[in-house]
């Protein structure tokens, strides 16, 4: 994404979420305090308030995004909020330099419909996962019923709960 669209995105985001808070949305999911929790596709940061509160001073945030825009989005955020729970990590097209089997939970919201490759961010994203943890992912912009197919169609994340929110799925 170029910067100049990054940038509109994020600004469009800042006027949505004075009507709306995205935060809402993470009382839903089953963040809890001591967890190791990441934003994947953090953008510009809209979630890691409320997850790192959440997650409470035991836990941790990791906010992973391709865009350079957005992990200095999150840095200034986490700086001016003091999120000392909250570590921005830039990916390499659907790879990031994280362990694996790091994650408690991880959301991915308002991104899956502009994965090209789907079958290899959910590859990643269960590598990131822990045995017994969980995947919180939204529609974005496409049909339910086409981000159920290509949840399904990895091979890797068997879907335990429909809402018209997200999906929420574990590791097979």
């Amino acid at each position: 994404m170029p910067d100049i669209a990054f940038r509109m995105m994020s600004m469009s985001f800042q006027l949505i979420d004075l009507f709306n808070s995205p935060a809402k949305l993470l009382d839903e999911v089953g963040i809890e305090k001591g967890f190791t929790v990441i934003d994947y596709g953090c953008g510009p940061g809209r979630y890691i308030k409320k997850a790192s509160q959440l997650v409470g001073e035991n836990g941790k945030v990791i906010a992973v995004d391709i865009h350079k825009l957005a992990i200095e989005s999150v840095k200034r955020k986490a700086h001016k909020h003091n999120l000392k729970n909250v570590t921005p990590v830039l990916a390499n097209g659907y790879s990031c330099d994280i362990d694996q089997n790091t994650a408690d939970l991880i959301y991915a919201l308002d991104m899956f419909h502009m994965i090209e490759k789907p079958e290899l961010l959910l590859k990643e994203l269960h590598r990131l996962i822990k045995t017994d943890g969980i995947l919180i992912i939204d529609d974005g912009h496409q049909p339910h019923e086409k981000a159920k197919a290509k949840v399904i169609d990895s091979k890797v994340w068997n879907i335990i709960e429909e809402s018209k929110r997200f999906l929420k799925c574990n590791p097979i």
